[in-house]
């Protein structure tokens, strides 16, 4: 269904006096979208401006009735909640309060205010730390001091049954086939089944009158999912919604799967959520949706550009006079309005002819060598290059043409270091970049994986791992626990051969003598870990966790030795990865840094645990290149941003006692973000023979990965599959400026060898450390000139 909806002017709009201040700050006063927006710089100050309406909006409504979102989503929005309620009489929260127009004087008192659940997942038992249920009950119940009583909950071990029965006595395998709302039972199990679907049927109708009793949802804050959904509004959910049990699509479940322990448990759940009318029934509603990023960039601009549609959940928003979008530069690059500004305001850049017409190339899908002039005089955004005449577009591509060469020099007598926040990071990133000068003998390399990344290996791997160790035990299949000093000294050794073991037998095609290999750096791994003395203890270490395990949940966190040994699992993995290229255990570090907890909200890096360890492996190592992953905006995961801000840290403390002038920095992005050609000044090609290199080695060396069970929401798949699908995107990009036969009848055979390209941004120290410190002003200390 699509309905027409009016095109807002920001002066008809009536904005709060918190979102003027955050308006003028932004300097965008114009919008030409269906529902109005506010644009920020950063992930932290969209968490700082909802978090000041949401107090500004509390003050005029204290018996209100709220919404808000669970997950990652909220992190600064209850972060600066709690800020500005713990310093509002002092000097930091009224110098914060006048700075971003909360003109209100007395402190929100949020004990009056009625809490509306927005979502859970069912079936799920409300005593697990991954139900929304708990994290409600926590971050907002007990931490803002809301009043329980005065809330609507989604217990789902509450919810009625047929026969009184709990759920895990009806959905016996945790699943639910909803075609019993339409067919016939076959069995007495089905029989049950199906009245307890229509109990919650009915449960869910009752929630939702009870929300219409309160007269509707006075303040709603949510996210918006990959699919545009709201709430669990997928694509394609009714406007008319109301609140229901129902099915999520892939995109959904992919993001839910880090929650749940894994995309095998997250397909199989299905979700109670609040629809999108039960979120505009109250036509005065202030109903607010926070993106960040520019993986979001495209949701945000078919849902603000376009009518109210199914297709889009989130522009059920345009019904509501208060209805808004919060977001983030990147998440808000693609609007109409804000690629206008980015190429009428400022300076004029050769980057923005380089954008200009690439972006037109796209737009009419016309080769670079076949655009005329008028193409570019008739494109409002073209005819804005300043001298425009036929030789601009000949300009462009030669400076795109310069960066492939630039891509393709040799470097020699470089210390490289290549960083990644987790394992897998630097080979989805730049794998084929990195190949290319590693083969040079000049050349030193070293690689620093940040975290253990623990998170990425689900309960049921180590569990299969486990018992596979067992049984080569019994077998006497694992020799190395014989010799008389393994326990003591020897488990530390020959970690080099247990590496070359497992890649002789990729090569002649051994898959138990692979497993084999796996095992024995387990047995390591367990042996560091847990402290053990002899085989006997080792066998009852192993059985003790293989129990732990069992009896945890999906998604439970686990304890501190397990995450020990998973993340032991994901280095093993990472050093497979590099013995591919003659690398070494000794040059593959693993930092561990402690802020990595497995928390829903991580810490923030510190001094002495998280920098330290960064900066003294710049001094030991004294790259001369050093690569990254690169998002200034830190909207992504959020081990990303914290390890780049470790990171620059680090290069800050080590500028003070070297000149790093000729040190160069490589951004790169990889599954989660993507360069524009224009943003970057090398571009790698990369053939078909790199592309399988690096799928092979994904798939031979990252085992914990092979079954996908945290995919990203853009390929049911290999994060291998997905590098190899960016890159190709990546090409025809730059092959529609170029032109096809740039590549094919190319003088050099690497250019003509090319079917996807990676795209580097080097970077001075002094120009990332630029980057990385607008955002740490935005987040760390959460201080007054944010």
């Amino acid at each position: 269904m699509i309905r027409k909806i009016s095109r807002i002017d920001r002066a008809d709009v009536d904005y709060s006096n918190v979102e003027k201040s955050f308006i003028e700050k932004s300097g965008v006063k114009e919008i030409s979208t269906t529902i109005p927006y506010v644009v920020v710089d950063n992930f932290p100050k969209l968490g700082l401006i909802t978090s000041l309406r949401f107090l500004e909006w509390v003050s005029e409504n204290p018996q209100g009735v709220i919404s808000l979102p669970t997950g990652k989503t909220p992190e600064f929005f209850i972060k600066w909640t709690d800020y500005m309620l713990n310093n509002w009489d002092n000097k930091k929260g009224i110098e914060m309060r006048e700075k971003f127009g909360l003109t209100i004087q007395k402190k929100p008192d949020l004990r009056g205010l009625q809490f509306v659940q927005i979502d859970e997942f069912y079936p799920i038992s409300s005593k697990q730390h991954n139900s929304f249920y708990d994290y409600v009950n926590n971050f907002y119940i007990r931490d803002f001091g809301l009043n329980k009583s005065k809330a609507l909950l989604i217990n789902s071990d509450e919810i009625p049954l047929a026969n009184n029965l709990h759920f895990s006595d009806v959905f016996t395998d945790g699943k639910i086939d909803l075609s019993l709302r339409y067919r016939e039972s076959r069995s007495t199990l089905e029989e049950i089944q199906q009245k307890s679907i229509f109990l919650i049927d009915d449960w869910c109708s009752d929630y939702e009158q009870q929300i219409r009793d309160k007269g509707g949802i006075g303040f709603f804050l949510g996210g918006i999912g990959p699919d545009g959904h709201i709430a669990f509004n997928v694509r394609g959910s009714d406007e008319f919604s109301t609140t229901r049990l129902t099915a999520t699509n892939f995109e959904t479940q992919a993001v839910a799967a880090s929650d749940l322990g894994g995309i095998e448990i997250s397909k199989n759940k299905l979700v109670i959520t609040i629809g999108l009318e039960t979120i505009t029934y109250n036509q005065d509603a202030v109903a607010i949706i926070i993106a960040a990023g520019e993986a979001k960039a495209g949701m945000v601009k078919a849902s603000l550009e376009n009518e109210i549609s199914n297709l889009y959940p989130a522009s059920v928003l345009a019904k509501l006079s208060n209805g808004r979008f919060y977001l983030t530069q990147g998440a808000a690059s693609q609007l109409t309005d804000m690629v206008n500004r980015y190429f009428q305001m400022g300076e004029w850049t050769h980057e923005k002819s380089e954008k200009a017409v690439v972006d037109l190339c796209k737009k009419i899908e016309k080769f670079g060598h076949r655009l005329l002039i008028d193409d570019l005089k008739n494109d409002p955004i073209c005819r804005l290059i300043p001298d425009l005449d036929e030789n601009t577009v000949p300009k462009v591509m030669e400076s795109i043409e310069a960066k492939i060469h630039r891509g393709l020099q040799d470097e020699d007598n470089q210390v490289f270091l290549h960083t990644g926040p987790h394992h897998d990071d630097i080979s989805l990133g730049i794998l084929p970049f990195i190949t290319k000068h590693i083969s040079n003998p000049t050349n030193k390399f070293k690689f620093a994986v940040l975290t253990s990344g623990f998170t990425a290996v689900t309960n049921r791997f180590v569990i299969d791992l486990l018992n596979d160790t067992k049984r080569l035990l019994d077998k006497g299949l694992i020799q190395m626990v014989k010799y008389p000093d393994f326990f003591e000294v020897g488990f530390k050794l020959k970690s080099d051969k247990d590496v070359y073991h497992y890649l002789n037998n990729v090569a002649s095609g051994n898959d138990d003598e692979c497993r084999r290999g796996v095992c024995h750096r387990i047995v390591r791994a367990m042996v560091e870990t847990y402290k053990v003395k002899d085989i006997d203890h080792l066998r009852d270490i192993l059985n003790e966790v293989i129990v732990i395990l069992k009896k945890s949940y999906d998604g439970e966190k686990n304890p501190p030795q397990i995450q020990q040994l998973k993340g032991m699992i994901r280095e093993f993995e990472e050093e497979l990865v590099w013995a591919h290229f003659g690398v070494q255990v000794k040059n593959v570090e693993h930092l561990r840094l402690g802020f990595y907890k497995g928390e829903i909200f991580t810490e923030q890096p510190k001094l002495n645990r998280d920098v330290e360890p960064v900066l003294a492996l710049l001094r030991k190592v004294r790259p001369t290149v050093l690569s990254l992953t690169f998002d200034p905006e830190g909207s992504g995961p959020d081990t990303h941003y914290k390890v780049l801000q470790a990171t620059a840290e680090a290069l800050r403390l080590w500028k003070q006692e070297e000149d790093l002038s000729q040190l160069r920095v490589w951004g790169y992005r990889n599954v989660w973000y993507r360069f524009n050609p224009a943003e970057a000044n090398i571009i790698y090609p990369v053939s078909l023979n790199a592309m399988a290199e690096m799928k092979d080695s994904f798939a031979n060396c990252y085992v914990s990965q092979v079954e996908a069970s945290f995919p990203s929401y853009e390929l049911n798949g290999k994060f291998s599959s997905l590098a190899q699908k960016i890159w190709v995107e990546q090409l025809k990009d730059v092959q529609l400026l170029l032109g096809k036969n740039y590549f094919y009848l190319n003088d050099d055979p690497r250019i003509r060898a090319s079917h996807g390209l990676l795209h580097v941004k080097e970077m001075t120290v002094d120009e990332f450390l630029s980057y990385a410190r607008e955002l740490k002003e935005s987040m760390e200390g959460m201080v007054v000139g944010s």
